[in-house]
Parts: structure tokens; C-alpha cells; sequence
């Protein structure tokens, strides 16, 4: 028989409430680890950037310091915008809440959208959603 003094089983064992604490400890943790990854969505599929060298780029956004710039550009439909990438070993990618314009991630490059139809499309980057942007397309 194991007797307990203040918390703490004489014989060097946990007391049953300790067991019970570390229990509820751990259940806690894996729930925490299991919301983490529920807010992790799958990206959706890519969509091919155009050759902005055979459109009407009116509007160039830079990637760069975990923003965009400037956060809201305004095209006309059939005009395109540009995102230049220039982050350094940081990753971002240009995600249209609509879906209707998705880039690869990438440190360097860039990626040109053609807006056909008016209206706004907010967009942000998957990997930093707090990094965000408008295009206001009339």
C-alpha cells in the first residue's frame, strides 16, 4: 500500500490526481495539434501564369517583405497583373479567394493573370495569410 504526503506517493509513485493531470495534459496537447492541422487547407491546383510579354500588363505588384505592393491595383477587363517575386529564401505565392488565379510558390520570378470579367478579387499568400491584396477589375 502506497500512502501520500502533499501530492506525492510516498513510494516515489504519482498519486492518482498527478496521473490524472499529466492525462489531461497530453489529451490537451493532441487536440491543440489537431486543430493546427485542421486549419491547414490543400492548396488549389495552380493555374498557368500567362506570358506577360503577348498581354497588356497595366499593373505590377512586388513580393517582397511579406506584403504586396501596392496592396490594390486596378485593371480593366482583358488587362493583366504581374506579381514579381523578390523575397529572398522566403516562399510566396499570389491565391485568388475565387480560385480563378493561382500561383506556384516561389523565392524569384514572377506570375502575370489576365482579368477578363469586372469586379474585385481579393487575393493572399497560402503560406502567410496575413499577407494580402486586392485587384479591382473596371
Amino acid at each position: 500500500m502506497v500512502h501520500t504526503h502533499a501530492g506525492f506517493a510516498v513510494a516515489g509513485r504519482p498519486t492518482r490526481t498527478r496521473r490524472s493531470a499529466v492525462a489531461l495534459a497530453v489529451a490537451l496537447l493532441a487536440v491543440a495539434a489537431l486543430l493546427v492541422l485542421s486549419g491547414c487547407s490543400s492548396k488549389p491546383d495552380v493555374v498557368p501564369s500567362a506570358d506577360a510579354a503577348s498581354v497588356d500588363v497595366a499593373a505590377t505588384v512586388t513580393v517582397k517583405d511579406m506584403t504586396f505592393t501596392p496592396a490594390t491595383v486596378t485593371v480593366k477587363p482583358g488587362q493583366a497583373v504581374t506579381w514579381i517575386f523578390d523575397d529572398g529564401v522566403v516562399e510566396h505565392d499570389v491565391v485568388a479567394a475565387d480560385g480563378s488565379f493561382v500561383s506556384e510558390l516561389m523565392t524569384q520570378g514572377s506570375y502575370t493573370h489576365v482579368f477578363t470579367e469586372a469586379g474585385t478579387v481579393n487575393y493572399s499568400c497560402s503560406p502567410h495569410p496575413r499577407m494580402v491584396g486586392v485587384v479591382v477589375v473596371e
